[in-house]
């Protein structure tokens, strides 16, 4: 499957500004909010990874990679920004949301938000659309 470049036009078919609108989030604070999270996991000695989850214009879940320090092979930042989301939101139904993540999702991560049936996955400095997990 053929990954694309994050198309401005597209950001309309999925609610996600890329300028900011009175304290709103675009993708590229999102994934600035990302590195800053990849940073505090590698500091704190973990693997250096970050994620949030954007529900319109603002964040409502996020995760540093969490596997080395508890000890959890299913911690990885996605999975904490997802569990983080569904907490805040008080559903597992994450539609709408869009994934945006240090580094492109692994399966186990791609699989997760599918079943939270997240709309979009974007990754990399680049800010990659990944497309809706599979």
């Amino acid at each position: 499957m053929k990954r694309r470049q994050f198309a401005p036009w597209a950001a309309a078919a999925w609610s996600l500004p890329l300028t900011a609108k009175s304290g709103g989030t675009t993708l590229a604070q999102a994934m600035a909010r990302a590195r800053e999270l990849r940073d505090q996991a590698q500091r704190g000695g973990d693997q250096p990874y970050g994620a949030v989850v954007l529900r319109g214009d603002s964040i409502v879940g996020e995760g540093p990679s969490r596997v080395v320090i508890n000890s959890d092979p299913t911690a990885h930042a996605e999975m904490e920004a997802i569990r983080d989301a569904a907490r805040r939101l008080g559903t597992r139904d994450l539609s709408g949301c869009v994934l945006v993540s240090t580094s492109r999702p692994c399966r186990m991560c791609e699989a997760a938000a599918g079943w939270a049936r997240i709309e979009r996955m974007v990754h990399g400095e680049a800010l990659t659309d990944a497309g809706r997990p599979s």
